[in-house]
C-alpha cells in the first residue's frame, strides 16, 4: 500500500461544485480511498509569513451522495493555519480560472512552498508559464490559423485570408466570450472595440473549423501519458462546445492525428510538471492545452469504464516519495 499522504487541495468552495462531474471531487473521492488526508482551502487563504507558506484550511471528508441533494462533504475539524512545506505533502492546486494576477500570485507562492519540500501539482511555475492558449503557440505547426493581436487592421487582414474566424480572450475559461465571426460579417470592429475595453491583453483569432459540429474533443494526459478522451458536441445553435457552454459529452476514441498530437505534447508536459492535462482537438487541429483547472475525467471513465484518478495518484504517489 501506498504512504498515506497528507492532501491540501486549494480549490472552490466544495459547496457549490457539481459532484457529478467535477473532476476536482473525483480526485479528492479516490484520494481519499487510497488512505490520504484531505486538507480543503481557498485560494485567497494563502498567505506567506515571515518565510512560510500557509493555508487556512480545514480537514475534510468527501462522500459520494446517492441521491441528488444529499450531502457531500463533512468537516472533520476546525479550520486552521496549515504550515505547506512542513504539514503537508502534495498540493492540488485546482481552483477555477480566471487565470489572472490572483491566480499568478497563488502560484508564485506554491512554488515558494514547493521549493520548501511540498509537491505541488501541477507544477505552479510551469502553469504560470503556461496559460492556456499561449502555451499552445510552441505546437503552432498542429494548431489552426491563429493571430494574437489587439489590431483590428490585423484582424481583418486574417478574416480576409482565412474566411470565417472564431474570436476568444487569451485569459477566458468554459467557452466564455467566444464569438463565431463569418466572412464579410459587419460586427468584427465592434467586437474588437468591445474587447479592447474589456481586456488589457490581446485576444486570440483563429480560422473557423466547421468540423466543431462534429465536436470538440477533450483528451486528458497524465504525466504525458494519454489517460482518456470524451468527444464535447455543441448544442443546437451554438459553436461552443465546453460542457459548461450547454455542450454534450459522448464516447471516443482517437484518431492517429490525435495520437500523434499526444505524442510530440507527451514529454514536455512530463519534464514540465505538468501531470494533469486536457487538451482540445478539433478536426485534428490542436486549439489549447488546459493546465490549470482541467476537467472531463468523470465522463471519460463512465465511457470507457477506466480510473483515471487511480492513474493521476499513481503517478503522484511515485513523485512524492521520491521527493
Amino acid at each position: 500500500m501506498a504512504k498515506q499522504l497528507r492532501v491540501a487541495v486549494q480549490m472552490d468552495a466544495l459547496h457549490g461544485i457539481n459532484v457529478g462531474g467535477d473532476s476536482t471531487f473525483a480526485l479528492m473521492l479516490a484520494a481519499q480511498a487510497r488512505g490520504h488526508q484531505l486538507w480543503h482551502y481557498l485560494a485567497d487563504r494563502l498567505d506567506w509569513v515571515e518565510g512560510r507558506v500557509v493555508a487556512h484550511a480545514r480537514p475534510v471528508e468527501v462522500m459520494r451522495p446517492a441521491v441528488a441533494g444529499e450531502q457531500h462533504f463533512r468537516w472533520l475539524g476546525e479550520a486552521r493555519t496549515l504550515d505547506l512545506a512542513g504539514e503537508v505533502d502534495v498540493v492540488l492546486m485546482r481552483q477555477d480560472p480566471p487565470f489572472d494576477m490572483a491566480y499568478i500570485t497563488a502560484t508564485h507562492l506554491l512554488e515558494r512552498a514547493q521549493a520548501a519540500g511540498v509537491l505541488v501539482v501541477n507544477d505552479p511555475a510551469s502553469v504560470r508559464n503556461a496559460p492556456e492558449k499561449l502555451f499552445v503557440l510552441n505546437y503552432a505547426d498542429l494548431m489552426p490559423p491563429t493571430l494574437v493581436t489587439r489590431s483590428l487592421e490585423a484582424a481583418q487582414a486574417f478574416r480576409k485570408k482565412h474566411g470565417a474566424v472564431v474570436v476568444k480572450p487569451l485569459y477566458g475559461n468554459a467557452g466564455a466570450a467566444v464569438f463565431h465571426v463569418p466572412e464579410g460579417d459587419s460586427n468584427l470592429p465592434a467586437l474588437v472595440e468591445l474587447f479592447g475595453h474589456v481586456w488589457r491583453e490581446p485576444f486570440m483569432v483563429q480560422a473557423f473549423l466547421p468540423d466543431v459540429a462534429k465536436g470538440d474533443k477533450r483528451i486528458v494526459l497524465v504525466d504525458g501519458e494519454v489517460a482518456g478522451a470524451i468527444n464535447r458536441l455543441p448544442k443546437e445553435g451554438e459553436i461552443r462546445s465546453n460542457l459548461a457552454a450547454g455542450g454534450s459529452a459522448h464516447a471516443t476514441g482517437l484518431t492517429d492525428a490525435e495520437r500523434e498530437i499526444c505524442a510530440r505534447l507527451g514529454p514536455d508536459l512530463k519534464r514540465l510538471g505538468l501531470v494533469f492535462v486536457g487538451i482540445d482537438v478539433i478536426a485534428g487541429r490542436l486549439t489549447e492545452i488546459n493546465v490549470t483547472s482541467p476537467t472531463g475525467i468523470v465522463a471519460i471513465d463512465r465511457f470507457n469504464q477506466t480510473d483515471i484518478p487511480a492513474m493521476f495518484w499513481e503517478r503522484v504517489e511515485a513523485m512524492a516519495v521520491s521527493r
